[in-house]
């Protein structure tokens, strides 16, 4: 395993994240168990979850991924061996959003903040995290495979508001660190600049989808990365299983996510499908897999902290950690820019 720091902390994560989404509807607590060690034992330290989790969010299911991990944590008391990620829900102003966590009532003011951080802590059973980020922002932004900006009138809490609650947490001792999800390049400078001039803490990350089919992340955020010492945890890096290969050719696998959910129209649209096969041709002309083109692709990034990715199998989870042991060369990632200069961007 690779290891890098965590954005500008101290912190050294494993190249390789564990996302979790999946814990409690597509996998049981018994294979989270399972993956929890596997990944320990393959040199995974970073785990990173949400108190909205698992995905699809449902109101009979939401915490039961943090749940899992903390009887995890119970039963092996290996909190010192990982790095712990959570996240609070921003609020619900897009109906594919989820209302039911607080009723609706999730805007990132003290209220909220306090609650959520508290219930994740006791599902979690533990007395810190040592990563908490904002799950997505306080105001609409250009997110979720949005392409337009959405100009509208709304109330929202001062991103100075939020960032002085983050500050308590931080002070208490209840989160080492702090970091934003799902977020833009203005607010990304708007929270630095906050903290610096009002003396709060630093963002440490930025927790975005990047992969193939979406490196809209290079746009902009990725100069954050390089000037500020933020670090990107890369989400979807196989852009919900598209760049695995499973669906090409309009193949539709029985346990597969866009088999099973409708929610992730934007990796299954047309140009996003053209240029997955695209992908995925090319990675077996060079002997690889196209699970392990993809994840390489994203781990060679100099901006990438680390990269999250998710698993319902143990099979799956061994080949997603494998890919820290391969290496792109220069002629196969010349290629790999020529399709994304034909289709860029096709699943923002």
């Amino acid at each position: 395993m690779e290891y890098r720091k965590l954005g500008n902390t101290d912190l050294d994560v494993s190249l390789i994240g564990l996302g979790t989404m999946t814990y409690g509807e597509q996998n049981s607590e018994a294979e989270a168990h399972a993956q929890l060690d596997l990944a320990l034992e393959l040199g995974v330290n970073l785990v990173d979850t949400a108190e909205m989790y698992p995905v699809p969010p449902m109101a009979a299911t939401q915490g039961l991924t943090e749940q899992y991990i903390g009887t995890w944590l119970a039963k092996t008391g290996r909190r010192k061996d990982i790095v712990l990620a959570s996240k609070i829900a921003g609020p619900q102003r897009d109906p594919k959003r989820p209302g039911h966590i607080r009723n609706g009532s999730t805007s990132l003011d003290r209220k909220n903040l306090e609650q959520a951080l508290h219930d994740s802590l006791r599902r979690l059973q533990t007395d810190y995290l040592d990563l908490y980020q904002l799950h997505w922002p306080d105001r609409s932004t250009v997110t979720f495979g949005q392409r337009s900006y959405p100009w509208k009138e709304e109330d929202t809490v001062p991103i100075e508001e939020t960032l002085a609650v983050l500050d308590d947490f931080v002070r208490q001792g209840k989160v080492r660190h702090i970091g934003v999800s799902n977020e833009t390049p203005w607010g990304v400078s708007r929270f630095l600049e906050l903290a610096r001039t009002q003396s709060l803490p630093l963002i440490a990350t930025i927790q975005n989808p990047y992969n193939l089919l979406n490196r809209v992340f290079e746009e902009g955020l990725s100069e954050f990365c390089r000037y500020e010492g933020l670090g990107l945890l890369a989400y979807s890096p196989l852009a919900m299983g598209v760049l695995t290969g499973k669906y090409d050719h309009g193949a539709r696998p029985e346990k597969g996510r866009l088999t099973r959910y409708n929610r992730f129209t934007r990796y299954d649209a047309p140009r996003a499908r053209e240029a997955a096969l695209a992908y995925n041709e090319l990675a077996r002309e060079y002997g690889l897999t196209p699970t392990q083109l993809a994840l390489a692709w994203v781990n060679q990034q100099a901006f990438t902290s680390s990269n999250l990715i998710g698993a319902t199998t143990l099979e799956q989870l061994r080949e997603n950690i494998a890919s820290v042991d391969v290496q792109l060369n220069d002629e196969l990632i010349s290629k790999i820019n020529a399709i994304h200069h034909h289709t860029p961007n096709p699943a923002p």
